[in-house]
């Protein structure tokens, strides 16, 4: 469903993508680790158009990401924000059914209000919660409405990016379980930039670990901890020791 190959991006002096290729199945969930600054963001803004690679090609269901139709491009995907990103001064049923409400997807507001609220209800939220305001939700409760409004247009791609910062480990696991369940059931296709090993092996299918600008290892979640890879194994762990320097 997305393929990267030798995608390189400098900002001025400053090389973030040095030749990255990824590989992504449809209907996969790719996790990609890597620490700070090392393009994880990067790559998932040119994916989107965002901001426009140097060289290397992207494509998303073979077709170049940066060709046709703009918004038909940006409707297939949803976007889990790793801050929330709702806005505060729109109530949640209007955060989640934000799209539903305006441009090429746009439905009738009560019908667009009843999705919200089966959205909402999915990942575990009552229907009063709807006409409340981001400000009187949780930490948790907000990541839940998040990921409502990723799946409202029902996306084949769904990006998240660090699902569960900011979150307790029991509302972390929620979350993670949440993102499992329903990109398995929608059948989407899934890219997730996290820190968090226990995110890691609770949604992904395969991990991708980027460093330097390019994709150090790639396999099965499941072969991960016997990669044999020093950069992976380094990070995993959390070791002080190896070939990633820590900023000290």
């Amino acid at each position: 469903m997305i393929r990267m190959d030798n995608v390189r991006k400098a900002f001025g002096e400053n090389e973030v993508l040095r030749g990255m290729s990824l590989h992504i199945p449809k209907g996969s969930s790719m996790v990609i680790i890597g620490g700070s600054g090392t393009g994880k963001s990067v790559a998932l803004k040119c994916i989107l158009g965002l901001i426009q690679q140097d060289s290397g090609q992207i494509l998303v269901d073979g077709k170049d990401a940066a060709s046709g139709d703009r918004d038909a491009f940006l409707a297939r995907f949803g976007m889990l924000f790793q801050g929330g990103a709702l806005f505060d001064s729109l109530p949640v049923w209007q955060n989640v059914a934000f799209r539903l409400l305006r441009g090429s997807l746009k439905r009738p507001q009560e019908e667009a209000r009843a999705i919200a609220i089966d959205k909402l209800r999915r990942v575990g939220l009552k229907s009063k919660v709807a006409d409340l305001f981001p400000a009187e939700l949780s930490g948790g409760m907000q990541k839940r409405v998040g990921l409502a409004r990723a799946i409202a247009a029902e996306p084949e791609i769904i990006f998240f990016d660090e699902p569960t910062t900011g979150l307790d480990p029991i509302m972390s696991g929620v979350i993670n379980d949440l993102i499992r369940e329903i990109v398995v059931e929608m059948g989407a296709t899934a890219m997730t930039i996290t820190h968090d090993m226990s995110s890691v092996r609770a949604i992904a299918d395969n991990v991708a670990m980027l460093h330097d600008g390019v994709i150090q290892w790639t396999g099965p979640v499941g072969e991960m901890d016997s990669s044999g890879d020093p950069y992976l194994e380094q990070f995993i762990h959390g070791r002080a020791e190896g070939p990633i320097e820590a900023v000290r």
